[in-house]
């Protein structure tokens, strides 16, 4: 259910500003979106685990607020974002 370090360190890079960005919103966003990924495919096959499904409530909702976050501070970089995660919103 959850992402390797390699898968990890490989969207670290992908979507870093600079080199040794791990905190930008970006980063955090994109790894918060392959966890979610990740869990989605795993309700599929166990559909009663209500308690992993809070979990991705709460990882939904932390998702959101950096978001919101990314889009108050710049619109282009939140658009961007937006379709390089190919989330809708």
């Amino acid at each position: 259910m959850s992402i390797t370090a390699e898968r990890k360190a490989e969207l670290i890079k992908e979507f870093a500003i600079k080199d040794g960005d791990t905190g930008s919103p970006e980063v955090q966003i994109a790894i918060l979106s392959e966890r979610i990924k990740n869990l989605t495919d795993h309700f599929r096959a166990n559909k009663k685990d209500n308690h992993s499904r809070r979990g991705l409530l709460v990882m939904v909702a932390t998702r959101r607020k950096l978001l919101d976050y990314a889009r108050s501070k710049d619109e282009a970089r939140y658009q961007s974002l937006l379709k390089r995660l190919d989330i809708r919103r």
